[in-house]
Parts: structure tokens; sequence; C-alpha cells
């Protein structure tokens, strides 16, 4: 470590000199972007010597490595998380504090960086994280977004998407590549000559990589995640303006998921994926076979998880690797691509698992293309001479068929491992969504439940529930287990009143900075109420919405629920995807109800709803320790796992939920008293789904709940928007209601009166976010990890 940061005087002396030399200004002078540009200078420099120093002792011990392939990588500000792990933030502020700078200000500075958007790359993140800390020799391999998904704006209660410009003052914490670089072709056309295959592509698309250091907590290890950035390159198509070919290749790692409603929006998802796993893939043989001159041991050397289907064009490239490029035999080569991918499966929803239309992916990818046919001949040859299965079945697990890629038959047929991330999950896909997989392959599949790192959203993000927890362990955050050494502990005064401390202190902060920033007013002894997550009706913040219309309801008909009722803060935060217009409408409605709730001042003592706007990882580290209920609340066997009811647990919320998920086994480690459960269980919507027998008019016309509200959607309730604006969204619940809002309504209703009643008994309400705090530890993603080591990766520690 670098001298400086030994004494804060020597600190701060360096750090005086380097402002005046790079920026030429004094410290009093300088401005928070150049106090930021400074600082992050001076900690990656300590970076570089442990990452130089980790990746030699990974050469020299030649160990096994592990490469995590994911279109997402949710990282948030990277500042806090580095200077902590390093163990040099109490340092630094200390310094700061001397000069009178404020380190909070310089680390908030830092935009979050947009390379992901939910679950998904919040989870790679965490596993990052985790790899690091753990002393696993892991990486991540994904794509250099020059624009995050979009920056949202509320505007008139409608979302806007505008360009989330995270870049605009560059990356201090990445490194340029660019003697790394590859070219990625693209187009063309293939050809056999003298018996091999030539191909010929139309474009040839520069991968420039940027390593970004992932330091571990406090033990000197520093792997990375490397991302992927498209350039051009001296191979322009035919009839190609210059200038606007450079711009369409930018594109590429331009921003994450465009809009796919559109062919064009279609080639340019087909062309990330493959940019970003060819160009992975590529440099991992490449380098693999510099070293040993032979691919025979790339399964003792090498892993690749999948993390989902976004990534599986993988298995076709390593099989273009080996046959084009080394000559290898077929079935050599399908043995070693066979025995190192393995695959994540995140959903059982259609849209996650990727189709690609047959005429759209041939002239983008056709030697790829032709590859993945060859899978699939002899895969289906397979199944009929040695399992003698029925078209119909092979019909079903065919790779292409009916004009289709199906991306996650791919990735079954071509990995050693394929695992859910939930318990329920996994035993859905075994035993409803992919039980003729599991027939046919019943050791490739296995469980892995989700985690979360408890450094970032504990320790981190939580430093006052930390300091409690040091009370009760000195090794919580090498042992996040030891969490259950507060259950002794959840009666007393002593801790309760301690929980109760930081809960308001926290509920506090949120409060102020959305009174700031949105004008809404929060009363933090209210119940603080949250959901937040991405926005899609099978999470059903339409139910949550539903409710809040009830509760203002009766809070203005019913004295005796009036008077009885806790005041509730309802809290939302969601991006909705740019083209999903139904999702779009769902928030439209939330802001419609805030507005008519917030105004009315018979109620709004007792009832207020607002919905953050931009809800990111940062906004959540100040979220999620402010919760006193979480809304978990999607179909149950919908959502395949699920993180945010992990991070909220860990920071004392309770779950309102259904038994979806990893809700599951929370409820398994609480107790079913020290959850708040309702709804369908999944057997039930399969069965119902089964047999077709769902009428949601039904429900409506029965129950008087129901109708009010529903009828309230278009009846001039809303007196500042259009009778019909929400009339969409009431036919579509009335006719269809596919994620059985209207099903678990009454259910829902009944769940949050006995929320409210546990939140106004104190004492025990304060006992049950305790026990939610001492079994959060399960949930470490440290567990998710060491679990994937020992049945998956069979990797070992970096000494």
């Amino acid at each position: 470590m670098k001298n400086y940061f030994k004494d804060e005087h020597i600190f701060m002396t360096e750090f005086k000199d380097r402002m005046e030399r790079r920026f030429i200004t004094t410290l009093e002078e300088s401005s928070v972007h150049e106090r930021y540009e400074v600082l992050g200078e001076m900690v990656s420099e300590v970076i570089a010597a442990d990452w130089m120093n980790t990746n030699e002792k990974i050469e020299h011990n030649d160990l096994k490595e592990v490469h995590y392939f994911s279109m997402e990588f949710l990282m948030g500000r990277l500042i806090t998380n580095n200077i902590m792990n390093l163990g040099l933030r109490d340092k630094i502020e200390k310094a700061f504090n001397a000069e009178g700078l404020d380190l909070n200000e310089v680390e908030q500075y830092e935009s979050d960086a947009g390379l992901g958007n939910g679950g998904l790359g919040r989870l790679a993140a965490c596993f990052l994280d985790s790899i690091a800390s753990l002393k696993y020799p892991g990486y991540g391999n994904g794509i250099r977004y020059r624009y995050g998904l979009f920056e949202q704006k509320i505007i008139n209660g409608y979302q806007i998407e505008k360009p989330d410009d995270w870049f605009k003052d560059g990356y201090v914490w990445e490194v340029r590549k660019d003697e790394e670089s590859l070219e990625i072709p693209f187009g063309g056309s293939v050809v056999f000559e003298d018996g091999k295959v030539i191909y010929h592509p139309e474009e040839l698309i520069k991968a420039v990589p940027y390593e970004v250091p992932v330091v571990g907590n406090n033990n000197n290890i520093v792997t990375s995640l490397r991302l992927w950035n498209a350039e051009p390159t001296d191979l322009l198509p035919p009839q190609k303006d210059p200038f606007l070919y450079d711009s369409e290749i930018r594109r590429i790692s331009g921003f994450l998921y465009p809009d796919d409603t559109t062919k064009e929006g279609k080639v340019l998802r087909i062309k990330q994926q493959y940019f970003f796993s060819a160009a992975g893939v590529r440099r991992l043989l490449y380098r693999h076979f510099d070293k040993y001159q032979t691919f025979d041991n790339i399964p003792e050397k090498l892993v690749i998880q999948i993390n989902d289907t976004h990534p599986s064009l993988v298995i076709p490239e390593m099989m273009r690797i080996f046959l084009d490029e080394y000559n290898m035999t077929w079935d050599e080569s399908w043995k070693i691509v066979t025995q190192t991918c393995a695959y994540t499966n995140h959903t059982i929803l259609a849209e996650a698992l990727e189709k690609w239309a047959v005429d759209v992916f041939e002239p983008v990818l056709p030697r790829i293309y032709q590859i993945i046919e060859e899978i699939n001949r002899r895969f289906c040859k397979m199944l009929i001479e040695d399992y003698h299965y029925s078209q119909d079945i092979i019909n079903k697990l065919a790779i292409v068929g009916f004009n289709e890629i199906r991306m996650a038959n791919l990735a079954i047929v071509g990995s050693f491992s394929v695992n859910g991330v939930a318990e329920l999950h996994t035993n859905i896909l075994k035993n409803i969504e992919m039980k003729d997989w599991h027939q046919l392959f019943p050791n490739k599949f296995n469980n892995k439940t989700n985690g979360i790192t408890h450094r970032r959203w504990l320790l981190h993000s939580n430093p006052e529930l930390a300091n409690i927890l040091d009370q009760i362990s000195d090794n919580w955050v090498q042992d996040p287990n030891e969490l259950e050494k507060l259950l002794p502990k959840v009666k007393t005064k002593k801790y309760k009143n301690m929980i109760k401390q930081m809960k308001y202190a926290k509920k506090v902060a949120l409060a102020e900075r959305i009174k700031e920033e949105q004008g809404v007013e929060l009363d933090p002894n209210s119940i603080f109420d949250i959901q937040v997550k991405r926005l899609h009706e099978y999470k059903r913040q339409l139910m949550n919405a539903l409710h809040i219309m009830h509760v203002y309801h009766k809070l203005k008909t019913d004295e005796h629920f009036k008077e009885n009722y806790h005041p509730h803060s309802f809290i939302f935060g969601a991006k909705a995807a740019s083209g999903y217009y139904y999702a779009k409408k769902i928030i439209k409605l939330i802001n419609t109800i805030a507005r008519k709730v917030n105004n009315d001042e018979e109620t709004n003592d007792l009832l207020k709803v607002v919905f953050v706007e931009n809800y990111n990882v940062t906004y959540a580290e100040q979220i999620m320790p402010a919760c006193d209920f979480s809304e978990q609340i999607s179909t149950a066997s919908k959502e395949a796992s699920g993180t945010g009811n992990m991070k909220f647990m860990m920071n004392g919320a309770l779950t309102i939920g259904t038994l979806d998920g990893a809700n599951v086994e929370i409820a398994e480690l609480v107790g079913p008293e020290n959850i708040v459960i309702f709804g369908m269980t999944s057997e039930e919507v399969n069965e119902m789904k089964i047999a077709g027998n769902y009428h949601p008019h039904e429900i409506y016309e029965q129950d008087p709940n129901i109708k009010l509200v529903v009828d309230q959607l278009t009846n001039g309730f809303f007196e500042d928007c259009e009778e019909s604006e929400f009339a969409e969204v009431r036919n579509k619940l009335l006719g269809e209601d596919q994620y059985y809002v209207l099903k678990d309504f009454d259910s829902y209703r009944a769940a949050h009166e006995r929320a409210n009643d546990l939140y106004k008994d104190e004492n025990r309400f304060l006992e049950v976010s305790l026990i939610n705090i001492a079994k959060s530890g399960y949930f470490s993603s440290d567990r998710t990890i060491e679990q994937y080591v020992k049945d998956i990766w069979h990797i070992k520690k970096i000494k």
C-alpha cells in the first residue's frame, strides 16, 4: 500500500500536491469533481498493486478460473465500496474532516455505472464482490454500455426516458486494454473450399476490452470485470456512409436492452449478445492455447457461467473456434464445450426464455447459425436413436424449430450444469416447466438460491445497524451466519430500542430526501411500506395500487377503520421498459393515486403515496434500511428468486409476500409468525392455469371492495385525467387478469390489516424485525458462491 495512506497528514499533503499538479488549483478552490478525480486516482494506485499481485498468484499457482458472462452488472457506485473494502475510508474521512471537506459529498458525485437494470445485474455484481472477498479466481465479462437503461423523469405522472449519461466525466476505475482488442465478424456468407469452411464476413467490429477492478474485502485480492466496447474497423460494408456506420457500430455498446419490437431492434440485440460472448470466449481460448498449447485441459482450468440466456452464444462460438480455427473434430470440440459451460436459469417467463426468428438471426451470424443447426441435428438424432422420444417431445426440446432458435434449449444442451436460483423456482423447473429436460438430464439440474453481499447492503449502507451487530459478534462481516447470535437478544429492551432508533434515523433521512426532491412530506412515525423493483405485471405493483385505493375509500367512509389505522406511507420505485406500454400506464396510475391521496387534507395525515424518481442502486442503499414492510407480492411461481426481499430483511424490514421465489425460504427461516404471507400458492396457480377456470369478472361481481376500486379506474374518480385514461387497465383486469391480481386481492387486503395491527404492537414488531435480521445471514451471496464452488465450479482459493 502506498505510504501516503498510512498517515492522514501524509495523505492530505499528497492529495493537495496532486490537486495542484493535475487541475492547477488549490484544495480550497477545488470542485467536488476535481476532489473525486484525485481521490479516485490515489485509490486506483493502491488497487493496482493488489491487482498485479493477485494476477501473479493466480498465474503462479496455475489456478482454475470461473468467468461469469452476463448482459448486466449493476455495480452501483464503486468509490465507497473500494475505499471500505481496502480499509481506507476512516482514514480518508478523518483527513477530509481536518480540512473541512465532506467525503460523503465526494462519494455522492460518482454516478451509478449504467451497466444493468434490475435483479439480474445486481446479482452479478454481488457475486463478483463475494468471489473476490472469498479469494476465488473469478471474473466478470459484459458490455461497456455508453448509456444506462435510461434516466427516468416523471412528468404529469408519466414516465419519460432521458439518456442516462453516466459516462460524461469518464470512469476513473476502468483501464483500457487496446492491445488486447479483437475483431468480431457479422453478416456475409459461408463457403466450403477444399474441405474447409471459409467465412467471408460483411463487417468486422472492433471489440476493445476495459478492465474494472473488483476489490475483495480487506484481503488484498483484486479480480476484475472485463467490459467490451464496440468500435469501427477499416472494413466498411458496401454502400455505407462512414459517419453513419461509425454511429451504427457504437450502438452495439451504446445502451442496455434496445427496444426489440422492430426487426432493427432484434438485430441489434443479437449483435450485442454475440459481440460480448464471442469477444470474451476468444480472449479466454486464445490465452489458454498460448499458455498450454492444447485445449484438452480446458475443463480443468476454466469454467464459463452463462447468466441467463443472453450469453448462450458462447456455446456455438466455442465450437466455431475449435472447428474452424484449430481444425478439431466435432466430437472432441463438443466434449470440451459441454464440460466447460454452466447455465443459470433466472425465470420461467416466456419473454426471458429468448427465441430468435431464423430469418432474422441467420443473416447476422451465418456461420454461428450453421453450427447451431448442426448441434440441433445431432441432439435430435440422439433423442430418436438413444431415447426413442416421440416427435411431440422432440419438437418441444429442439433447439431450432418452427423457424425459431430457442436460446434456453441451446444453453441446456451445451452445459454440464443447469441451476435455478431458489428452491421453489428449481422445483418448478424440474417438475413442471422443464420436466422433459429434467427427465432427460437429471444430473444437470440443481439449485443455488440467490444471495446479496452483506458488505454493501448492510455494512456499507447501514453503518448504524452494523454498529449494533458489532456488539454481538466481531466476526459477522467475515461470517454472516454469526448474525444468528442476535436471536437471544430479540426480546431485550436494549436491542429493541437500538433497532427502533436506527430505523427512525433511516426513515428521517429518506423522508428528507423525498421532501427535497419530490415535495412530498412523509411522517417518519408512519409505516414505511416499500415496493421497489422493475415494473412488470407479474410483480403486481398494480395490486398494491388498487389496495391503496381501497384503503383511501375506507378512510373516507369508515370511521372505525380510520380510528384504528396506523399512518401509512406507501413508497414505490420502478422503471418500466421503454417499449412496455402497459407497465408505463401502471406508473401513471400510481402517480395519479398519489396526487389525489396526498392532497386530501381529511386523510393525508394517515395515508401518503410517493413514486420515487429514477430508482437505482444508490437510491436503494438509502431505501432498504428505511423500510418497515417490504412488498414481495409477485404471482406465486413467477418470481425466480428476488433479491430485494433479502436486502430488506437484512435491514430489519418485515416481508408482506406470496409464497414465491426466495420468500418461501425466508418464511422457512423466520417462521410463519414472523412474515406476512398471503395469496395462492404456486401449486394453486398452476392448477388454476391448467384447469382454465379462472373468471376475474365473477370475482369483480361478487366482491364489493374489488368492484369499487375497479370501477373507480374509469368512473371519474380521478378528476385530473380523462375517464378513459385507465380503461385498458380495467379491461385487462376483468377480461384476462393473467397474474391473478383480483384473485389474490382479498387475501392481500387481509394481510395488510394484519401488518397494520402488528406494527401497532411495537414490542412485537421490533422483536420480529430483530428475528429477520438474525436469520438473514443465510442470504449472503458468500453462501451462494461457496455452493457454486462446491457443486459446479470446483475452483480453489487464491493463496
